[in-house]
């Protein structure tokens, strides 16, 4: 099995807030990524297929393929957007990385032919990152 990885950056800003908790149990849980107008991060994203090398073309998955599947369905959705008011599947979720990491492979799902989505790694800072693997991946 080989897996091969796909990196895109974008950015995007969001605010932490639970909406079923008050004013001050989201500042004491949130602290100032609950600022009220929203904070900025520069992401880094990783979509990583996995798979068999297909004998005609030496690929696993094609990258400008992968590449192009990332842009349409995630990178254009969300580059430059705040994600609690301007992207349409993040309306009613808290934009926390691990919230925004499912709805990407939930994105991406289903979408890639050659070889199989086998995770998706969001990178908000240099120091922190979150990877999904999807609820029933076989791998």
């Amino acid at each position: 099995m080989l897996y091969v990885t796909r990196r895109a950056i974008f950015s995007a800003s969001h605010r932490l807030n639970n909406e079923n908790l008050s004013e001050e149990e989201n500042k004491e849980i949130f602290d100032k990524c609950n600022n009220y107008h929203g904070h900025g991060h520069n992401y880094t994203l990783e979509v990583v297929v996995a798979g068999e090398v297909n004998p005609v073309t030496g690929y696993v998955i094609d990258l400008k393929v992968l590449k192009s599947i990332i842009e349409e369905n995630v990178i254009s959705k969300l580059d430059h957007k705040h994600l609690n008011h301007d992207v349409d599947f993040m309306k009613g979720i808290n934009p926390t990385a691990e919230n925004i990491t499912v709805a990407i492979w939930d994105r991406l799902n289903g979408k890639i032919n050659e070889g199989k989505l086998y995770s998706v790694k969001l990178y908000e800072t240099e120091n922190n990152y979150v990877e999904y693997r999807g609820e029933a991946n076989e791998f």
